[in-house]
């Protein structure tokens, strides 16, 4: 079963890790300064991913270095 891991990083902030069944991370969010931050960052995953478009984008220069 797939689930979220909570974990604080290096530098004190919280962050999440959704992991496949097979343990694979298939996504990851940002940094929290608090824990319940990170769990409505969570929900938040929860409640748009479902319903969320997939759109193709071109990818800038700056990112592609």
């Amino acid at each position: 079963m797939s689930k979220f891991e909570v974990f604080m990083d290096k530098s004190g902030k919280y962050r999440f890790r959704l992991k496949a069944s097979n343990g694979e991370i298939i996504a990851s969010g940002q940094a929290y300064a608090s824990k319940a931050g990170c769990m409505n960052g969570i929900e938040s995953v929860k409640k748009n991913a479902p319903v969320a478009d997939i759109v193709e984008v071109e990818v800038s220069e700056d990112i592609e270095s």
